[in-house]
């Protein structure tokens, strides 16, 4: 940072590479870090910014030697911001938002790369561990290679970067063919790309499976990178994304023990119109309400999403092994099977966690690499 220069409400900015930003003395008072300010672990704030923002005012601004940024206050608070943090906050500013959060969109072609680890090194190895959640946070998905064939051995997997999401289903629930089954989960049919749970609130967001006998023909796992689709669908036929995004549906599950229900759109977008969440569910869902006109579009944008997901180039299908576990964000990659035959053993075993716990143990494992 080269110079600052305090105008009224606001710092300017003029930085090394001679870029120049702006910000307003209320968000430098409120983050200001200093030990008044801020918990020295936890970085959370120790004011009410009710009680101390509406007669904040800036006296001075200037740059230290080193390039942070320090103000003066009329109450003789004293605030020193790191240059790093200004350049962040400055950039965000003068964009309107932060950086979006590291995601690589994909198709078919991931199939011949897929982002496989070893449970062993996963286990046992930070850095192994770190990498795993990249991919599963990059990409929306990862594969274990070498997972203890063991009932239940799902949970501790999960353990490794958060807590377990219990459902009525359980902590950890079957996926197999039983006779009588209320699931079509649990039957030998083809299952179509879909996203779990969209009947619950809030969804789960992390959906792991680990296979411990595959003894059948057929039986493919079938993965779509559902932000894929939905790009797709905004390039080509932005009023269908504006009609899943803006008219919500009704998913819905019930059995003896549970009746769940949640109206939620098929694509949920945030304030930048980039998605962040996918609801389909084909077993779920229910028909869409209002005029004639209105509920053929929907089924308009809706059947032309499905469409796009259906379609080869975007569907990565492989084959999970026993000893295989594979963890995917579930308002993301949409997962499916292709049918197999009901003589022979198919078993896996899955839990659900959060999408919260990835990225919480991810940026700790990156914290202290850096260290």
């Amino acid at each position: 940072m080269r110079a600052a220069q305090l105008e009224g409400d606001v710092v300017r900015l003029e930085f090394a590479d001679g870029t120049r930003g702006a910000l307003h003395v209320l968000a430098l008072r409120d983050g200001c870090p200093c030990s008044e300010c801020r918990h020295p672990v936890s970085g959370q704030r120790l004011f009410e910014s009710l009680q101390v923002l509406p007669a904040a005012a800036a006296v001075s601004a200037r740059v230290t030697g080193e390039g942070s940024l320090e103000l003066d206050w009329s109450d003789a608070h004293h605030s020193s911001f790191p240059a790093a943090w200004v350049r962040g906050e400055a950039t965000a500013a003068a964009r309107g938002r932060r950086p979006a959060r590291n995601v690589q969109l994909w198709g078919a072609e991931l199939g011949d790369s897929l982002p496989e680890h070893l449970w062993p090194k996963v286990a046992e190895d930070d850095r192994a561990r770190a990498s795993w959640l990249r991919d599963v946070a990059r990409l929306g998905f990862a594969v274990l290679h070498g997972v203890p064939l063991e009932p239940g051995f799902v949970e501790p997997v999960t353990g490794l970067f958060g807590a377990v999401r219990e459902t009525n289903y359980g902590r950890v629930f079957d996926v197999a063919v039983s006779v009588g089954a209320t699931n079509l989960a649990d039957t030998a049919l083809p299952l179509s790309p879909h996203t779990d749970n969209p009947y619950r609130e809030p969804t789960p967001t992390v959906q792991l499976l680990h296979c411990l006998a595959s003894e059948v023909e057929g039986g493919h796992t079938v993965l779509v990178d559902g932000f894929a689709a939905v790009e797709r669908l905004r390039r080509g036929a932005p009023s269908r994304l504006a009609t899943l995004a803006g008219e919500p549906i009704r998913f819905a599950y019930r059995d003896e023990s549970a009746d769940l229900e949640a109206d939620v759109p098929v694509v949920s977008l945030d304030a930048h119109g980039d998605v962040v969440a996918l609801h389909l569910n084909n077993r779920s869902k229910g028909v869409p309400h209002g005029d004639p006109a209105g509920v053929a579009s929907w089924y308009d944008a809706y059947l032309g999403l499905v469409a796009l997901i259906e379609h080869a180039e975007l569907q990565v299908v492989f084959r999970l092994e026993p000893g295989d576990l594979i963890v995917f964000d579930n308002l993301r990659v949409l997962h499916g099977r292709t049918g197999f035959a009901s003589t022979g053993t198919r078993r896996l075993q899955g839990c659900y966690a959060d999408r919260d716990g990835v990225l919480s143990t991810l940026a700790v494992l990156e914290r202290e690499a850096m260290r």
